[in-house]
């Protein structure tokens, strides 16, 4: 179980949603330098704040970052990552010009995919017995 300091409240529920995002460098190129990760940081941070959510973790090499977000049942996960790709996106390229000269024929940063995991909680296996042990009325 999270401990309590994770739990977050909406106005008719308690909380605890983490999910791992990782996304990748249109055609893998390696183009991220320290400098790059440390404004796209702060730039993922201000997209989470304005979805209320809490950006807890971000790290990336040189053709893919990693984030873990805390986020409320209200944000939709798919919603927050068009945010966060189309944002960092556009304020990378105009912030460092030297990312576009990557892409002469597109005019993204990242896939068009990405991967999204929930984190924590109890294990499946774990959940599945718990529910099995109820006691069911008869």
């Amino acid at each position: 179980m999270a401990e309590y300091g994770d739990i977050r409240t909406g106005r008719h529920c308690l909380f605890v949603l983490h999910a791992h995002l990782v996304f990748v460098t249109k055609f893998r190129h390696r183009v991220f330098t320290d400098a790059h990760l440390s404004r796209m940081e702060e730039i993922m941070r201000d997209v989470c704040t304005d979805f209320e959510t809490d950006l807890a973790e971000f790290n990336g090499e040189t053709n893919h970052v990693h984030l873990l977000v805390n986020f409320p049942p209200k944000v939709a996960l798919s919603k927050l990552v068009n945010s966060l790709k189309g944002v960092s996106s556009r304020r990378m390229r105009q912030e460092f010009p030297e990312l576009a000269a990557h892409y002469y024929r597109a005019t993204k940063l990242w896939s068009g995919s990405y991967f999204a995991g929930s984190v924590g909680g109890a294990p499946i296996t774990v959940l599945r017995q718990y529910i099995e042990q109820q006691n069911r009325p008869v």
